[in-house]
């Protein structure tokens, strides 16, 4: 009654999440190149070959970076929006596009992909629950403003990747020009430190074991900070913060039957890692 989980990489310089049990997987995003990916995911361990397919969930560069060359190379199914396949642009094969609907769960083997709309400054922009062995696992990242699918489907996850884009002090005061602050904190933009704490405290469920705290802003974030900022709050959930310079370990999510347990994996992660920009 298990998964293992790990972030590839988390931040606008590429977005990559892995979900799976022992037979297989799924990718949510893929914003790093092919090569990185495959290299980041034979640091962790973790087969190409049990990838069954790629869940895409809005056209920004840093999550559809890689999704040609990877999707053409393992031969996956890229399961992608009209809207965002068109806006995107990806020259990606016929037979390997697969269209997804809100709402409408996607199973790729044991696994329950769930999509959800959310508020994003993005043609159809969607999250994902994945669920299998009676665990689920959230993406929760790109958001503007925590909506009721985003409140909804937080509250079934016993583990979530959690936007914590910006501090608004820092965001404020920082060098980026004012329409690009308006946009990072608009109804359509990315969740602050204290937005995504909101959602945490309100409406984190008793069995949630693990939050990554994802997608960080380089300029008008640091990742002590928003981690110091949650741990205060966090209970007997776990706080992980989600590199843009590097993968996490993976991590082994159990459900409550299991004690609650999140082990490590036995994979070691390398500590040192090259930044992509």
């Amino acid at each position: 009654m298990s998964l293992f989980i790990a972030s590839l990489n988390s931040g606008s310089n590429g977005n990559c999440y892995y979900i799976g049990n022992d037979k297989e997987a799924i990718l949510v995003d893929a914003g790093l190149t092919c090569r990185e990916t495959e290299k980041r995911m034979k640091h962790l361990e973790l087969s190409m070959e049990k990838v069954k397919a790629i869940f895409i969930s809005h056209e920004h560069g840093d999550h559809i970076r890689g999704v040609e060359v990877i999707a053409r190379k393992y031969h996956l199914p890229v399961y992608i929006t009209h809207a965002t396949l068109q806006y995107s642009r990806l020259n990606i094969d016929l037979h390997l596009i697969k269209r997804f609907s809100a709402s409408i769960p996607v199973n790729i083997g044991t696994l329950s992909v769930h999509p959800f709309p959310k508020l994003h400054d993005a043609a159809d922009p969607h999250s994902f629950i994945i669920s299998g062995n009676g665990v689920t696992i959230g993406v929760f990242t790109d958001i503007g403003t925590p909506c009721e699918h985003v409140i909804t489907h937080f509250k079934q996850c016993h583990a979530a990747f959690l936007e914590a884009n910006y501090d608004e002090d820092m965001l404020e005061q920082g060098r980026y020009p004012a329409h690009l602050k308006r946009r990072i904190s608009g109804t359509h933009g990315h969740l602050s430190n204290s937005q995504a704490l909101e959602l945490f405290r309100r409406h984190k469920p008793a069995f949630m074991s693990h939050v990554f705290l994802s997608h960080l802003s380089k300029d008008n974030n640091n990742p002590e900070l928003a981690c110091n900022l949650f741990n205060t709050h966090r209970g007997n959930t776990n706080i992980i913060h989600a590199s843009r310079y590097k993968e996490t370990e993976v991590y082994h999510i159990q459900t409550q039957a299991s004690n609650d347990k999140v082990k490590k994996h036995k994979a070691v992660v390398t500590t040192v890692q090259m930044a992509l920009f």
